[in-house]
């Protein structure tokens, strides 16, 4: 489209170049800029142009572009309000969506601008602006209706019993006082939303101070406010029902149809069936589908063209008399999914690849006369690390899910997943208020479906058990968000699986088991963002495989290898090191680097390949959208909700937040108990529909949550109040005791179920991330000796038994978590010789029992699964009867005990010294007894050892 200065109106110069709403009124055929104060004011005579402009994710503008039409405005101003658009749409570089609002029909999506309503004014510019003045003093008492569930049309209508009915909702605003009349046929959504208009009466036309009234249909005059508000009427008497006049005469939907634009003029257009391949590049359509017109103009044509056609559309609206019929023109490449969805066949293949070449050229043009034109130009998206918004302080546990069972995993195992297996498990973390739970559920590539089906089931009746407090989410591997990595912080997938129902379905299908073997041949790439978020993803073991933006683990028993592509950075490296700890702790490695990679270790791999380069980009986290949900015998329906907020989200509805990576399903409290039990499947069936028309994902993770056990992840959308979701009553009632008292009631938070220590749990401190790195060095030349110095390992002979552990090998890096009730002690050093000052602030000792050696079973749920936590509180209730000496169990000397004794003992778990000193001398030593020090976290235990030397 070519592009000239004269072809753009001085009002629209420098539009568009920030968020937020401009408006412009047609005054002697030109726009004019309406002051921002006069915004949402309206006169039925006049026609106006809105523009929202809006800033999105990847750095560039969106621009929507209304023309909104008053009943009383001239044929010319109306004309003239459409042909400006195209023009407006020309100076943002001829991109926006247009369109056409009529006074009484207006759009969800215009009306959202101006919550929570409209309230168009007598008068116009046409009429020497003679619209009514009223005077303060003098109060007109008017009576409108309002009709709408998410948005409020607004109208007034005559003041009069006859314009009541038993289907809509009505206010009549007083001198002293604002009446909602709620028709009994109306919806409770309906009436809280009334509620919104009857506040804003209340704030703009009584200065805050009337009093407000609700009278329902039908009761009569039992009620004060009633019988005050049928006094105005002249005394109660029964309503009329509503004609079918009474709708206005909506255009209805029709079949649609495509039409040709020549020479000004529309022309049927001959064609069996719709099809994107219809629609040329150098020509405008338009497609009538009665109640909805859209205007298509090609990438090709030129501005007097799309005037012309535009120019054409209002031609048939006003000729078939159809001025309530919405008008929508869209530019070819930024089709909308309604219009998409009018053809039989849209083919994604033919659509043209769209510039940014003709915002330029008006950015060139509009910068010669000196304006400022940033907003004209895509800007460079922000980069920033996503942030999983959980705390990650809170205890985990994790079952393998067995057939319809499943099966608690130990803390070392509650991190190794299998490709053919599903998951599931429970977070349990500190909240703002009180411990909030996730229980989540991960399937396997490879798994099987009625495993997955028993996780979901599964899942599900863990979190009825909490009364339905918890938040449930369903994971697929490859698709996992950053709040699992955050929960799980050190990840490995391997492939294969454990579970009886993967064994059972490779056996009957004659399926080879590929499942991970610690003495085969395994590929691993490395990801991750940091220590704390980090993950060994098993692949084929084949040069293919690799990637130069990735460091790897290849290893076939005997022999380990790290491999760092060219484009990996010290931090890939880094964490290659880290998850050897968890992989393949026992061996020396040979370091690799792209390029100067050993002939061992291409052998392992079969022989060299081409492999890719580009790091595998995750989806971006898209602009989150709102819909309500009607879900009726299998069949989802679902509405938009435009500029949402909290106060969208009614305690009767279901509610989809679609942020394109992540769906959440939002379940009101009042929500019928059946359609809560079919959550998930709402979820499914959201992900099916592909609004977007972009080939969504089934895999995308899926939220469930009931209202007032929202997490923060969920609520970082809004400007959350927890205190209006937990507030009592329906919608209706809670808004209208806001709107009486002036403020929300405060409501006590129920408490959620403590979190339940596992063995698989969180320990209750966390290392700094100074702490978390350890050096490296890398060398492809050499075997790399791992972690300790010379001197440590020749310290740690004394104490480690050769066949359990190489002595280059530390011990697996312990995450240490600290919780928010928790504060380390910043400027405590480690070396400190007082161990009295370090112990000042431990809670007071008592005497207990070492803890005899028992024979461990597999916990029950909801048991505590750390045994010596578990017999450390049983030897204490039993201290006064026993004694403190323990049978049977050898002591030693605490100098035999020490990292750096001349004569150590050998033969003992080397993790536990202290266990082996007698109770006298712990307690001479550490200052508590053994029962008192078990209870203390451990990184004040860790810190205790250290200043000993016994760690």
């Amino acid at each position: 489209m070519s592009v000239s200065l004269k072809d753009l109106d001085p009002a629209f110069q420098g539009a568009g170049q920030k968020a937020g709403l401009e408006i412009w009124r047609i005054e002697n055929l030109k726009p004019v800029p309406v002051p921002k104060d006069s915004y949402g004011k309206f006169f039925v005579g006049d026609s106006y142009i809105i523009l929202k402009t809006t800033a999105i994710k990847n750095g560039s503008l969106r621009h929507e572009i209304h023309y909104w039409l008053g009943k009383d405005t001239s044929q010319d101003e109306a004309g003239t309000a459409a042909i400006k658009t195209v023009e407006l749409d020309a100076a943002l570089g001829g991109r926006a969506v247009q369109h056409r609002e009529v006074q009484g029909n207006e759009t969800d999506k215009f009306l959202s601008y101006f919550k929570p309503c409209i309230f168009p004014q007598p008068g116009g510019v046409a009429s020497g602006f003679k619209h009514v003045e009223v005077n303060a003093e003098e109060h007109v008492t008017r009576l409108y209706v309002c009709k709408g569930k998410h948005v409020v049309h607004v109208k007034e209508v005559p003041f009069a019993r006859s314009s009541l009915n038993h289907e809509d909702i009505f206010i009549l605003d007083t001198k002293s006082k604002i009446f909602q009349f709620n028709g009994s046929n109306s919806s409770i959504q309906e009436r809280a939303k009334a509620l919104e208009v009857v506040q804003y009466i209340k704030d703009t036309y009584h200065g805050g101070k009337c009093d407000i009234a609700a009278v329902d249909d039908g009761k009569l005059m039992a009620d004060a406010d009633a019988g005050e508000f049928w006094g105005f009427f002249g005394g109660f008497a029964p309503l009329p029902r509503r004609t079918a006049s009474d709708d206005g005469g909506k255009v209805q939907v029709t079949s649609a149809k495509l039409l040709g634009i020549r020479g000004g003029k529309l022309e049927p257009f001959s064609a069996e069936t719709l099809s994107r391949e219809l629609l040329e590049t150098n020509k405008c359509y338009v497609l009538d589908c009665g109640a909805e017109l859209y205007v298509w103009t090609g990438r090709s044509t030129s501005l007097e063209e799309r005037k012309a056609a535009i120019a054409a559309a209002e031609e048939l609206i006003r000729d078939e008399n159809r001025h309530k019929s919405n008008l929508t023109r869209i530019i070819e490449g930024f089709e909308t999914v309604m219009f998409k969805s009018k053809f039989d066949k849209w083919s994604q293949t033919t659509e043209v690849a769209v510039s940014d070449e003709g915002r330029g050229k008006v950015a060139a043009l509009l910068k010669k006369q000196g304006l400022n034109v940033k907003g004209l130009m895509k800007t460079t998206p922000t980069k920033e690390e996503p942030q999983p918004f959980i705390d990650c302080t809170g205890n985990l546990q994790v079952w393998r899910v067995n057939g319809t069972e499943k099966t608690l995993l130990s803390g070392s195992d509650s991190t190794k997943f299998y490709s053919g297996d599903c998951y599931i498990f429970q977070y349990t973390y500190p909240g703002d208020d009180t411990d909030e739970i996730l229980i989540g559920t991960w399937f396997g590539k490879k798994s099987i479906e009625e495993e997955r089906t028993s996780a979901i089931s599964l899942a599900t009746k863990m979190n009825e058990a909490l009364k339905s407090q918890g938040v449930l989410a369903r994971f697929y591997e490859g698709k996992e968000p950053i709040q699992f990595f955050a929960i799980f912080q050190s990840l490995a997938v391997f492939k294969g699986g454990l579970s009886t129902g993967y064994k059972n379905y490779i056996t009957e299908n004659g399926i080879s088991d590929d499942t991970y073997s610690e003495e085969g041949l395994a590929l691993f790439r490395v990801q991750g963002t940091g220590p704390e978020n980090m993950q060994a993803i098993q692949v084929d073991p084949v040069a293919t495989s690799l990637n130069s933006s990735y460091s790897y683990i290849l290893h076939d028993g005997n022999t380990v290898f790290t491999w760092s592509g060219g484009l990996a950075t010290t931090l890939d490296q880094e964490l290659a090191e880290r998850q050897l700890d968890v992989i393949k702790p026992n061996l020396q490695t040979k370091t690799q680097r792209e390029g100067t990679e050993s002939d061992q270790f291409w052998s392992m791999l079969g022989g060299k390949a081409e492999y890719p380069s580009q790091k595998i980009v995750k989806e971006q986290e898209g602009d989150p959208r709102l819909f309500s949900c009607t879900f009726s015998k299998g069949d989802l329906k679902v509405k938009e909700i435009y500029n949402f907020s909290q106060d969208d989200l009614m305690t009767e509805d279901i509610f989809i937040l679609d942020c394109h990576t992540d769906v959440f399903v939002w379940v009101g409290q009042n929500v019928d108990t059946k359609i809560k039990s079919q959550s998930f499947t709402i979820g499914e069936k959201f992900l099916e529909l592909d609004l977007n028309m972009e080939s969504i994902s089934k895999e995308t993770p899926l939220y469930i949550m009931t209202e007032g056990f929202e997490p923060s992840f969920f609520t970082r959308f809004f400007k959350w109040d927890s205190a209006k979701s937990l507030m009592h009553g329906n919608s209706f009632q809670r808004k209208l005791a806001i709107l009486k008292n002036g403020v929300a009631p405060t409501v006590e938070k129920p408490k959620r179920r403590a979190p339940v220590s596992s063995q698989s749990g969180r320990s209750s401190a966390q290392e700094k991330p100074s702490q978390r790195s350890r050096s490296v060095s890398f060398s492809p030349e050499r075997v790399r000796v791992r972690g300790r110095s010379p001197a440590f390992n020749a310290l740690a002979a004394n104490f480690e038994k050769p066949d359990t552990r190489n002595l280059s090998t530390p011990p697996p890096v312990v995450k240490k978590l600290y919780p928010k009730s928790v504060t380390p002690d910043k400027t405590a050093n480690p070396k400190s010789a007082s161990i009295t000052a370090m112990t000042s602030s431990f809670e007071k000792p008592t005497t207990t029992m070492i803890p005899k050696v028992v024979k461990e079973g597999k916990p029950k749920e909801g048991e505590v699964s750390n045994r010596s936590e578990a017999l450390t509180i049983k030897e204490d209730a039993k201290e006064e009867e026993m004694g403190e000496d323990e049978e049977g169990m050898v002591m030693y000397p605490y100098d035999r005990l020490k990292t750096n004794s001349d004569d150590p003992v050998t033969d003992i778990d080397i993790t536990k010294r202290e266990a082996y000193l007698s109770a006298a001398e712990f307690k001479e030593k550490f200052g508590m007894t053994k029962g008192a020090f078990a209870k203390l976290p451990k990184w004040k235990q860790n810190r205790l050892k250290i200043a000993l030397q016994l760690f």
